[in-house]
């Protein structure tokens, strides 16, 4: 049964969603497919898929409700929606940058961002980036922007070298 929540995010995808879906919740914990849901053979004529084919995949990660759709070849994923994932520490920053990026798009990996197999854009972030980031010492927040300007994997014991100055 299909669960309402106020904002679910749905990602399109031109007849990888349930493929999609089936990867990310293998490598979230926590994660899975909650309803899959197929066309039927109404409304074929506008939107051009064959019945019985998956056109919903319902998912959670971690606890946070997507939506894939199997929308057709009209619209592509792209960089201006990315997801962000927090890490605590140095293990799970590798975890999830090798794991989404298997088979992605090796030169869109920069800054603790990548493009997972499917086209979807993800940022790998190590949780204390952001407090370093926050830092009211100007001098500090510009030597750990200059390390993460040159890094594709972010890593934190070279931003915290950079925050000690």
């Amino acid at each position: 049964m299909t669960s309402i929540r106020p904002i679910t995010p749905c990602l399109w995808f031109d007849g990888q969603a349930e493929e999609a879906a089936q990867f990310y919740v293998g490598v979230f914990p926590h994660s899975r497919i909650t309803n899959v849901m197929r066309y039927t053979d109404v409304g074929t004529e506008i939107h051009g898929q064959p019945e019985g084919r998956v056109m919903v995949v319902e998912f959670e990660l971690d606890g946070q409700p997507f939506t894939a759709l199997n929308g057709g070849p009209l619209f592509k994923l792209s960089e201006a929606v990315s997801f962000q994932v927090y890490c605590r520490t140095q293990d799970e920053v590798d975890f999830y940058w090798e794991r989404l990026g298997e088979g992605g798009a090796p030169e869109a990996k920069q800054c603790g961002w990548l493009k997972d197999k499917f086209g979807l854009s993800w940022q790998v972030v190590p949780v204390v980036l952001l407090e370093m980031m926050d830092d009211p010492d100007t001098a500090k927040v510009k030597r750990v922007t200059a390390v993460m300007l040159q890094q594709k994997k972010l890593d934190i014991a070279a931003l915290e070298q950079a925050y000690r100055g």
